[in-house]
């Protein structure tokens, strides 16, 4: 990879690693709704521009329905549910439950009929990664709490139905307009929370934390990421998803002092290597149905699939349906955003 792809790919890496760690700082004194409302209302309003540039948001808004319900499924749920957790769970622990994302991905599409076959390899991949969840979790269970596992299962579900939905009826749109839309409707919808929840006081360590996490983590981002997109193609830039963990509990445990459990240790590695083979295709699947689940179609035969500008592609360049069925084969899973 040229060295101006290995660094989005590495900025990207820390990116959406941080999440964890600054949202652990942020709920100490911050109800997590009112974090939801922040977060999202600083970087839907940071991508107002860009996405009033790539053509607003007429044809975004024309598809209301399927907008509103990767809305709730993406961010408005699992933004609120992964907040609140963090006030009881590490940032360390958090940020590897996560990584459990692919394998859910694998089952959900399985599921709805959108993937091929799940081989011997897959379920064996499959097979570890539930291992290690019952690993990280029951190696440390008795300093758990129940009902925040729930919630960080909730995301996990959540992030793995939400490019789903995104494939089937958003994906020949624009990325920005859709990713504004979906934060915007998600501060809107906060706003009467964080009026009725507003911080009684936080001192600059959470203010940063949320200036962070809102401007650079979410708005920039999502730009890098399109950008990363752009020089390596969808399918290669999806692993940072096996990076991010381990740099949250990097942070974790040399910035919050949090413990580098058991659980972590036996648990992480069998997860990372559950996902890797549990998202192994069965067999190649043709160029021609390339499709990325938050970037849009592509057609191999105008551009090169390694290196597609999701936002430049003309929508009409593809038979949707067609670039939609391929994108269900191949079954990849979008970069989580934490």
């Amino acid at each position: 990879m040229p060295r101006r792809s290995w660094l989005l790919f590495a900025a990207m890496c820390v990116l959406w690693g941080i999440p964890y760690l600054l949202i652990r700082v942020a709920v100490r004194d911050l109800a997590p709704g009112t974090l939801v409302f922040l977060r999202t209302a600083i970087g839907g309003l940071v991508l107002l521009p860009l996405a009033l540039s790539r053509g607003g948001y007429r044809q975004v808004l024309g598809r209301w329905r399927p907008l509103v319900a990767f809305t709730v499924i993406e961010v408005a749920i699992p933004w609120l549910f992964l907040s609140d957790a963090e006030t009881r769970l590490s940032s360390s622990l958090s940020g590897l439950l996560i990584a459990a994302v692919p394998l859910v991905g694998v089952l959900v599409a399985r599921v709805l009929g959108t993937d091929d076959r799940v081989g011997p390899l897959r379920m064996l991949g499959l097979g570890l990664g539930v291992v290690g969840v019952g690993m990280l979790v029951g190696l440390d269970f008795g300093a758990l709490h129940t009902w925040p596992l729930i919630e960080v299962a909730f995301v996990v579900v959540g992030y793995a139905v939400a490019p789903v939905i995104m494939a089937r009826s958003l994906a020949d749109l624009p990325a920005i307009p859709v990713v504004s839309a979906a934060l915007l409707l998600t501060a809107i919808g906060y706003l009467p929370y964080a009026i009725a929840r507003p911080p009684s006081s936080l001192d600059a360590q959470q203010v940063w934390s949320v200036i962070v996490l809102g401007l650079v983590c979410t708005a920039l981002a999502f730009v890098l990421f399109f950008a990363l997109i752009n020089q390596i193609g969808p399918a290669r830039a999806t692993v940072i998803t096996y990076v991010n963990p381990a740099v949250a509990v990097l942070l974790g445990v040399l910035l919050l002092g949090e413990h580098f459990t058991v659980g972590m240790a036996v648990g992480f590695p069998l997860i990372l290597a559950g996902s890797v083979l549990a998202a192994r295709r069965g067999a190649a699947v043709p160029e021609a149905a390339l499709c990325d689940p938050v970037l849009g179609s592509v057609d191999p035969e105008r551009v090169d699939p390694d290196r597609v500008d999701p936002e430049r592609v003309d929508p009409g360049s593809v038979d949707a349906d067609e670039a939609r069925r391929g994108m269900e084969r191949r079954g990849d899973q979008a970069a989580t955003v934490l």
